[in-house]
């Protein structure tokens, strides 16, 4: 199918995703509900009425009349597998079937019995007890808080808050303002600090799911909540702390303090976050619009460095690190060397997804 090359460019980046992505493909999985999830929420900003239909039928098979829903077992007790249910809030309203509103409800259900840390905080799965990832922010508390918001659960939405905020107080490192891959409570894990708990280095892409997991919070958090001010807060550090790591292409480095390391390379994902921050926080009046500039010069990089079209227009996305993490079998040890040797795959949905919601970050502000 050809892409229409008039298309806003986050739609057709979407467009793109559907031509290559199709119907019986789906996983439940985070990155697969984040491609789809940002499709829809291009769609819907221009009233484009193709995207439902395709986002309805990669979920279709996959959510059973009583809500169950195929591959995921709530015992794993895996954070990654809650984001992929933000799509559910938009198809139990369109379509009205209540199966999508019990599927919600089994991913609640994991999040009412997540085990946490002794600071209240959830560990990012079973397999890695007393352990805080900053990815694990993003799989689960967008979720969580519109979930929240939806049944009137004051109090959840305040425990969503306040792991943010403990998460960013443990994970902080004083002297840059940036924020440590993860954390283990135990010190058990050989990549941990034996004094501080922190992993070794900064990875670009967890710091952003941490930065967009605060702003998709803030969606579902009112003026007039007592503890929103200090969610603002939390993104004014954070993008002043960025900042200065800025390549001059726009990007960001794989580990943003390292950029002189062989073997680094500017890498698409986190970068497409940062983007998304700063229009965001822009929009929201969080961040002055002069951060703007800083997300425009990045969306501005990627697009000369890493995005290509194809002969029937469809968009293709480059840079983007298949995955990071820490610990398991085989041992990721942290090091510099393993993030720079962790493989880049081209159109990845964890790049690609981040990408189109900061393109339409983008896309609304040239508007306003």
């Amino acid at each position: 199918m050809k892409i229409d090359k008039n298309l806003p460019l986050s739609l057709r980046m979407a467009k793109s995703v559907e031509n290559r992505y199709r119907p019986g493909m789906m996983q439940w999985h985070y990155e697969h509900g984040l491609v789809l999830f940002a499709s829809m929420a291009s769609a819907d900003y221009y009233g484009n009425t193709s995207i439902y239909p395709w986002v309805y039928s990669m979920y279709d098979p996959l959510i059973g009349k009583d809500g169950t829903i195929a591959t995921y077992r709530e015992g794993e007790f895996n954070l990654d597998q809650i984001n992929a249910g933000r799509t559910l809030f938009k198809l139990a309203d369109r379509s009205g079937e209540e199966r999508f509103a019990l599927a919600q409800d089994r991913l609640k259900s994991q999040l009412v019995h997540q085990p946490r840390t002794k600071s209240g905080v959830f560990w990012h799965k079973e397999i890695y007890p007393w352990q805080i990832w900053l990815d694990g922010l993003y799989m689960e508390g967008p979720f969580n808080a519109e979930y929240a918001s939806r049944h009137g659960d004051r109090e959840a939405l305040d425990d969503v808050i306040n792991q943010l905020v403990l998460t960013y107080r443990t994970l902080k490192d004083e002297k840059t303002g940036l924020l440590y891959h993860a954390y283990d409570e135990s010190r058990g894990q050989r990549w941990s600090d034996i004094n501080t708990g922190l992993s070794p280095h900064f990875w670009t892409r967890s710091i952003g799911w941490y930065c967009m997991a605060v702003l998709d919070v803030l969606d579902f958090t009112s003026e007039d909540h007592p503890r929103r001010a200090e969610l603002e807060d939390i993104v004014r550090a954070l993008a002043k702390a960025v900042i200065p790591f800025q390549d001059e292409s726009g990007m960001w480095y794989q580990v943003p303090d390292c950029q002189d390391a062989e073997g680094n390379y500017l890498e698409t994902s986190g970068s497409s976050m940062f983007a998304y921050m700063f229009y965001k926080g822009a929009r929201l009046s969080i961040l002055d619009r002069s951060f703007v500039e800083y997300g425009k010069k990045a969306l501005d990089g990627i697009r000369r460095i890493y995005m290509s079209e194809d002969e029937d227009g469809c968009l293709h996305l480059d840079g983007i690190c298949s995955v990071a993490g820490l610990g398991g079998n085989p041992y990721r040890d942290g090091s510099l060397k393993y993030y720079f040797c962790e493989p880049q795959k081209r159109d990845d949905f964890k790049g690609v997804g981040p990408f189109i919601l900061a393109l339409l970050e983008e896309e609304k502000a040239n508007r306003a």
